[in-house]
């Protein structure tokens, strides 16, 4: 799976960049060399521990740490760092979180204004319109990026090797799997589970472990799964689901609905989500 998020030829990106960088280091001042070796170790620890991952980071974004590494060694030495002003249309092409940008937009301003007492006024103008040019192209190329992504990932696996999809494919696989009750006399349900949100990951690659290769898991949303279990007969659901829930956490909540008596017309996945509000154990 690495070559084909093409993880490789990243993680050369980022070696690259730290062996440049420690190159440019010996003759650096003092605190501008700190800061060179901040991002030297930052790149080599990046490209070490880069993987393919389903989970999304939820602390403090890592834009917002390179775009202070990025301000601290154009502010400690404008006059031998200034060249990389023009790094910022790389930070501005990576994915983050709109306060993430607006940090990033604030630090390379300040790096415009520190560079401004070496330049020219007409100098200093130019070099600042081209920068705003070309980190509005990069965030704009990334926008339409991730909008591509997000419909291919409606339609993927989750997590490669296993029955996790996003949500929406649950809302297609319902119509069909109603036809399908009807046509062949299958009782078929959908169980939904709420979890905390450290617990959704784990949770969601029990639940494949626990079910049919032919049925799937659905995340929902950040603290809700749902899976839909096929059987012949409802006590054998109820059997199927007794085991399914006795191997979770105690602390999930949990609701199932046959599907025959889900009105598909008019769900969405907000309604989904919002039908988990049973203890466990009392749902079993």
């Amino acid at each position: 799976m690495q070559s084909k998020y093409k993880i490789s030829l990243l993680r050369a990106n980022l070696l690259a960049a730290a062996v440049a960088l420690s190159l440019w280091t010996p003759s650096d001042a003092p605190a501008a060399a700190v800061l060179m070796w901040l991002s030297v170790g930052w790149l080599l620890m990046t490209a070490l521990i880069l993987d393919f991952s389903h989970r999304r980071s939820r602390g403090l974004p890592w834009q917002m740490l390179a775009g202070t590494l990025l301000l601290g060694l154009i502010a400690t030495a404008p006059e031998r760092h200034a060249l990389l002003i023009w790094a910022w249309g790389a930070v501005f092409m990576l994915p983050q979180h709109r306060w993430a940008a607006v940090f990033n937009g604030c630090a390379a301003f300040a790096s415009c204004l520190v560079l401004a007492p070496l330049m020219s006024l007409r100098a200093w103008l130019l070099m600042t319109l081209s920068l705003t040019v070309l980190m509005v192209l990069a965030m704009s190329r990334t926008h339409q990026l991730l909008a591509i992504n997000g419909a291919i990932r409606q339609r993927l696996r989750l997590i490669p090797g296993l029955n996790l999809w996003a949500g929406e494919q649950l809302l297609r696989d319902l119509m069909r799997e109603q036809t399908r009750s009807e046509r062949e006399a299958i009782y078929a349900e959908v169980l939904l589970f709420r979890v905390r949100r450290h617990q959704l990951w784990q949770v969601a690659q029990k639940l494949c472990e626990l079910t049919y290769d032919f049925e799937n898991v659905y995340r929902l949303n950040g603290t809700t799964l749902a899976t839909l279990m096929l059987s012949k007969t409802p006590s054998e659901a109820a059997s199927r689901r007794t085991l399914l829930l006795a191997a979770l956490p105690d602390s999930v909540l949990t609701q199932h609905k046959p599907l025959m008596d889900i009105e598909l017309a008019s769900l969405t996945l907000e309604e989904l989500s919002r039908f988990p509000t049973s203890p466990l154990r009392e749902a079993a």
